[in-house]
């Protein structure tokens, strides 16, 4: 089973999972109450796949554990960070089956959150004084909320899988992306190798997000501690969904939900409609893909187990259910 199997590959990883997870807990302990607890429980949950590969990544060098430790906990406050401003643009009440802090809180408030967090992550990487890193943060920061703007505010057709690819490699891809070469400069690695691990880090996040936009699809909410399809009900168009369209499927639906006249009904219906249309199957067709190009990319990097249970990372991402 896919979670079974993810806890494979993390017990190995468990004592440093505990110290970064020391890290965090101690850069939340300065946070006045109540929004130290708010944002311990926005920050639960989880797979923690970032600092995972920032763990295996540091093994894979053999590089000082204790500076890897701080990349992967600030790296980890900063995924918090976008998620809890991801909520507040998607209006989104729920996630990992808890209330967001946008649901809670004014939006004012959960801006400064997610700024808080934003904070502290840097403070965290300007703390390892290598100004390599900061400049990688820098563009990896740029990156990500430019995507953000063209997504929402570019006139670009979202139904084309370009402008879909575009928009996840900005939003997700960056940051495993950005993640994986920080490790590699705090291991001292020459430019070829940062520039191997950019492209590990690239695909590995592509994949990853294309099957979490078919666990949109396909999952029940039970699991995804989310409904079903929320995705298309908050006007965002996902790789299956474009998939549904391609096969030349009465997109009527589709456009009615993007328009806010849709009902729950509706959106049952097309979640339905495309499970049974094949897109499903094109989707995780494009995950394989990118999950190959990772595992090519580390192909290149030094042999070992290290390198092993990155392979079994892809290969869980692809195979996952929430």
């Amino acid at each position: 089973m896919p979670r079974d199997k993810l806890k494979v590959i993390m017990k190995p990883l468990s004592s440093e999972m505990k110290a970064i997870e020391s890290v965090i807990n101690r850069n939340m302990s300065i946070v006045q109450p109540p929004l130290d607890s708010m944002l311990r429980c926005s920050m639960a949950g989880g797979k923690k796949l970032r600092p995972a590969l920032i763990v295996l990544i540091g093994r894979l060098f053999k590089s000082n554990r204790r500076r890897t430790h701080i990349l992967a906990a600030a790296i980890e406050v900063l995924h918090s960070a976008t998620l809890i401003h991801d909520d507040l643009i998607d209006d989104s009440s729920l996630r990992r089956g808890h209330r967001t802090l946008n649901a809670t809180w004014s939006p004012g408030a959960t801006v400064l959150a997610g700024d808080y967090l934003l904070a502290r992550s840097v403070s965290l990487i300007a703390g390892l004084n290598e100004p390599r890193l900061l400049s990688i943060l820098a563009e990896v920061l740029h990156t990500m909320s430019q995507g953000e703007i063209r997504y929402h505010y570019s006139a670009e057709c979202k139904r084309e899988k370009a402008v879909y690819f575009r928009s996840i490699e900005a939003k997700t891809a960056a940051l495993f992306s950005a993640a994986a070469r920080m490790t590699g400069v705090l291991a001292g690695r020459s430019r070829r190798e940062m520039d191997i691990l950019g492209l590990f880090g690239r695909e590995f996040g592509i994949a990853y997000q294309v099957v979490d936009d078919i666990l949109d699809i396909t999952e029940a909410e039970s699991r995804l501690g989310k409904p079903s399809g929320s995705d298309l009900a908050q006007g965002t168009i996902t790789l299956p969904v474009i998939c549904h369209i391609e096969r030349g499927n009465d997109d009527k639906l589709i456009n009615k939900i993007l328009s806010g006249r849709g009902t729950v009904g509706d959106t049952r219906k097309i979640i339905r409609l495309i499970r049974k249309s094949g897109a499903i199957a094109d989707a995780l067709q494009e995950a394989g893909l990118h999950a190959r190009k990772a595992k090519r990319a580390l192909s290149k990097l030094p042999a070992g187990t290290a390198n092993e249970s990155l392979r079994e990372l892809i290969d869980y991402i692809i195979a996952r259910k929430h």
